[in-house]
């Protein structure tokens, strides 16, 4: 056949088998798509490889670790061919044993040779079987490579073929050699050739130069996909410990056991079929490395020293480093450093399933002889290796659980609780112990084991209002039906007697502050019982419960509280996180931010790196608050990029959600919101319908609808439960009411507002809390222990107010220290500038508007220099403080033309003015009129201050 001939043969092939898209193809009755999740790619790359091989010929090797999917993919282009019309033949490697030489041949060409004879004769066929099945023939010395690429030749003549050939590199060595010979040679023929591998070097080696699909692990969002459409209503706390462990493995995310955390000795989970995947030689491994793996497995994070030791415990004698040696050439292990790291965390299970308990206990108790100075460790293993009861060690653990939960692992103190429950032999211990680890359960959103670990805490005597506790989280309903109504009811809840009772009532206060913020009648419950317990005023627990239900009327109690709490670096981090949102509640953003950065440091200082964006994410909810838009769109923007997404991860949903937020209210527009991203974002900000609801009537303000803005919060300022939030924008409250002419009502409410405030604030419960004003803490909060919303009252009254009742006003908000609350410094001179020109007071409202101007372009908030450019236009001022257009907000280089940003550097760098005239050969005279007018324009009045203004120059 010449080439011309075998062009058109080709077409024509080409056209008779057409391949149809593989995102409509099935797999084993699936549609593809949606058995193989996050592979779009992948079955793009395949579709064009089989039209490829159709078209001319075509090769491909799919290479991924074990368990990647590369044979589910190869089931879907082999499925896809057959539709297509394409003959398939196809062979697979064997794990385990050896195997025979020329197998993978024969099982390849088998149904040729059991066929009927091709068109050529049978002698060629029938010289490839003898050579296959006796090793030698009488094909006259032909190589056995040229006998299968021309049988394959002959029957792809008559029918386009498709060799799939799976496990490519635990083939026998001749099968490899002619498989590879073959895949070289399609070039020309209606011949495809599709493998699937594993990376193993000498395979890397024989397929040098054929075209590759790389098959990777799953990202983290297609990896939740796989797990909630294959394992429906997995436990949160189970999944998010799958979907470490699996780290994108399809295997390991379909096979993994799910934890419960009720198997003793403990053994990283594993299946029959997950260990045969990942680790199929282990069992053959010498003892001496078995034990070094087994060990290994059940304390990962531990140095190869101490790995070493333990196993030489546990073995009898010190395994070499023959023994690691052996393993890394097993693909099992590496070592990097001191360290001995799984190549994979699902390996661990892999290598030590089917371990029995006695050699698995024996191993923990090595491992607690060479931990001596862990003793979060120490005691876990101990626990582990411990039989029948023993209240010393569970002792051990229940003290040591507090040491787990700051090193950032509550899953780990959640085990040690239920183990210490186990040891204990006192029905009391038990029970003390299995409702704490309801709890901590509860906190980590495992909703069902929180319910299992309740319903055992109820069997054992807990007291009158541990029970309740203990019924909260196990959801119990009374006679009626009503769940959680008969433990939910402060009124009926007795008086607590003892500590113990005590860390009973706060942990019941906690739980049930959510759920009764909407029921008047429980909340002032609640705030009675919390009352009644003094000597805890300042566990962060009752404050943060208190916030939760009081609003505004225990505001200035809990700003107060928090004040006295001066030694907030002995809080853990967790209740940190609770005194930031009671902040919050309360009025007091700044306060709120300083315990979230205070928590933030104490996460990077201790490694909790995962920590951090849930801190990232109430840190920009607090600089919302405070219209630091700018500030607030990199934190939530941080917190997004760095969230592990889950799927639709919730935090991630609720940064996404309040970074639109942002962005509306810098623009104001009003901003879309997505139904799935706010119920997700609930479970990350509780109050996050609240903050909706007021940015996007704020945001209708900046936008200058003042009518709808109006309505909208005046609607949230006159509804007690949601007022906490509401507060933060009085300001734009008052601007609007304003502009609508409804400053008589407006006045009024903030007037009501100012009231209910100071009675508060000289309720005898504030006035009992003694606060420490010369102390760094209540300095960094001085606005906020006035009133919890004294600078926004003060703001908002100066911008109402009219006649000799102005200057008044506006002096008091001058007076107060705005320097960490810029939007409010800045809303107050656009009112103040307003003031001024309406009172012909040309020359200061042009410096005071531009001074506006200049903090509101610092925190990106476009629509107010908007705003301000109107003010100025009115005037007639010239408008500098926008970009050409007007479109947006004018930056430092809009403010200033070149020559003018050159002497503002030079004057940042603390030059005076004779030197930068002499830098730039003008005068110091001419260097100063120049200062005089840039000063102004960037809201400035010394040269020190040019520095944080010039940043963003320097950040361009």
């Amino acid at each position: 056949m010449n080439a011309a001939a075998g062009a058109v043969s080709l077409r024509e092939s080409a056209q008779q088998h057409a391949v149809a898209p593989l995102a409509a193809a099935t797999v084993r009755g699936r549609p593809a798509t949606a058995r193989l999740i996050g592979r779009d790619g992948a079955l793009g790359a395949m579709e064009t490889f089989l039209r490829q091989g159709l078209a001319g010929g075509a090769t491909r090797t799919v290479y991924g670790a074990a368990g990647a999917g590369k044979s589910e993919l190869m089931e879907a282009g082999v499925e896809a061919a057959a539709g297509a019309g394409l003959r398939v033949l196809r062979c697979a490697g064997a794990r385990g044993a050896g195997p025979a030489p020329r197998s993978g041949l024969l099982q390849l060409m088998w149904p040729l040779l059991d066929g009927p004879a091709p068109a050529c004769g049978p002698g060629p066929l029938r010289d490839l079987e003898e050579l296959l099945l006796d090793g030698v023939s009488d094909a006259g010395g032909t190589p056995l490579p040229f006998l299968v690429l021309g049988a394959l030749e002959s029957a792809a003549a008559d029918r386009p073929l498709l060799l799939a050939v799976d496990d490519f590199d635990a083939l026998d060595a001749t099968s490899a050699d002619v498989l590879a010979f073959v895949a070289r040679r399609t070039a020309g023929r209606p011949l495809a050739v599709l493998m699937a591998a594993r990376p193993d070097p000498r395979c890397r080696t024989l397929l040098t130069g054929l075209p590759e699909l790389p098959l990777g692990p799953l990202s983290p969002a297609h990896s939740a996909e796989l797990v909630a459409l294959r394992r429906p209503g997995c436990d949160p706390l189970a999944e998010r410990e799958l979907l470490a462990t699996a780290a994108g493995n399809p295997l390991a995310l379909l096979e993994l056991p799910a934890w419960t955390g009720e198997s003793v000795p403990d053994l990283p989970p594993s299946s029959d079929r997950l260990a045969a995947a990942l680790a199929p030689g282990a069992a053959l491994l010498p003892a001496a490395t078995r034990d070094l793996l087994l060990v290994a497995a059940l304390h990962p994070d531990g140095e190869l020293p101490l790995l070493m030791s333990a196993a030489a415990r546990l073995g009898g004698a010190a395994p070499g480093f023959e023994a690691v040696e052996r393993a890394e050439r097993e693909g099992l292990v590496v070592c990097e450093g001191a360290g001995l790291r799984f190549t994979h965390p699902a390996a661990a299970g892999a290598v030590v399933h089917g371990t029995g308990p006695a050699r698995c206990r024996a191993a923990h108790a090595a491992l607690a002889e060479v931990l001596e100075r862990d003793a979060v460790r120490r005691a876990w293993h101990s626990a582990q290796a411990a039989q029948g009861t023993d209240a010393v060690l569970a002792a051990r653990l229940e003290a040591v659980h507090g040491d787990a939960l700051e090193r950032g692992e509550p899953v780990t103190a959640v085990r040690m609780l239920r183990r210490a429950a186990d040891l204990y032999a006192a029905p009391e211990d038990q029970g003390r112990c299995a409702l704490l680890a309801a709890r901590l359960a509860h906190d980590l959103g495992s909703r069902r084991m929180a319910r299992m670990l309740a319903h055992r805490a109820l069997r054992h005597p807990l007291g009158p209002l541990g029970t309740l506790c203990a019924r909260v989280l196990a959801g119990q309903r009374d006679g009626n039906g009503d769940q959680r109504r008969s433990g939910a009811d402060p009124a009926n809840w007795p008086v607590p007697k003892g500590p113990v009772e005590e860390e009973h009532a706060l942990e019941l206060a906690r739980l049930t502050a959510p759920e009764i913020t909407g029921d008047a009648e429980r909340s002032e419950a609640l705030l009675a019982f919390l009352d009644r317990m003094p000597q805890r005023a300042a566990d962060p627990r009752l404050v943060h419960a208190m916030a939760t239900v009081g609003g505004t009327r225990r505001a200035g109690v809990v700003v107060a509280r928090l004040s006295a709490a001066s030694d907030t670096h002995l809080v853990p981090v967790r209740d940190l996180e609770r005194l930031g949102e009671a902040a919050l509640l309360a009025g007091a953003a700044l306060r709120a931010l300083d315990l979230y950065r205070q928590a933030e440091h104490r996460c990077r200082s201790r490694g909790l790196d995962d920590r951090l964006p849930q801190l990232w994410l109430r840190q920009g909810l607090a600089h919302l608050l405070m219209g630091d838009w700018g500030q607030a769109g990199r934190s939530f923007a941080r917190c997004g990029e760095t969230t592990p997404h889950r799927g639709p991860d919730r935090l991630a949903s609720a940064a996404s959600l309040l970074g639109r937020l942002v962005r509306g209210l810098r623009a104001g527009t009003v901003p879309a919101v997505d139904a799935a991203d706010l119920a997700a974002a609930r479970h990350s900000v509780r109050f996050v319908d609240d903050v909706v609801a007021v940015a996007t009537a704020w945001a209708r303000v900046e936008g200058g609808d003042f009518a709808g803005g109006h309505a909208g919060l005046l609607a949230l300022l006159t509804d007690p439960g949601r007022t906490a939030v509401a507060r933060y924008a009085l300001v734009p409250f008052a601007e609007a009411a304003d502009a609508v002419g409804a400053d008589r009502g407006a006045r009024a409410l903030l007037n009501r507002l100012a009231a209910d405030t100071e009675a508060d604030r000289s309720s005898p419960q504030a006035a009992a809390v003694a606060v420490d004003r010369s102390s760094p803490e209540a300095a960094a909060v001085a606005v906020d222990l006035t009133s919890p919303v004294a600078a926004e009252l003060a703001v908002a009254r100066a911008v109402l107010s009219d006649g000799q009742e102005a200057d008044d006003r506006y002096g008091r908000a001058f007076a107060m220290d705005l320097s960490r609350r810029p939007f409010l410094a800045a809303s107050l001179r656009l009112a103040h500038g307003r003031l001024l020109r309406r009172r012909r007071e040309v020359t200061d409202s042009r410096v005071t508007l531009r001074q506006a101007a200049a903090a509101f372009t610092v925190a990106d908030a476009q629509a107010r220099v908007a705003r301000i450019t109107a003010e100025l236009r009115a005037g007639g001022a010239r408008t500098e403080t926008v970009a050409p257009g007007g479109a947006g907000p004018a930056s430092v280089r809009d403010l200033l033309s070149a020559q003018e940003l050159r002497i503002a550097r030079l004057a940042a760098r603390g030059l005076s003015n004779r030197a930068i005239g002499e830098e730039l050969g003008l005068a110091p005279r001419t260097i100063g009129a120049y200062l005089y007018r840039i000063f102004p324009r960037l809201g400035v009045t010394a040269r020190t201050q040019l520095v944080a203004v010039l940043r963003e120059v320097r950040d361009d």
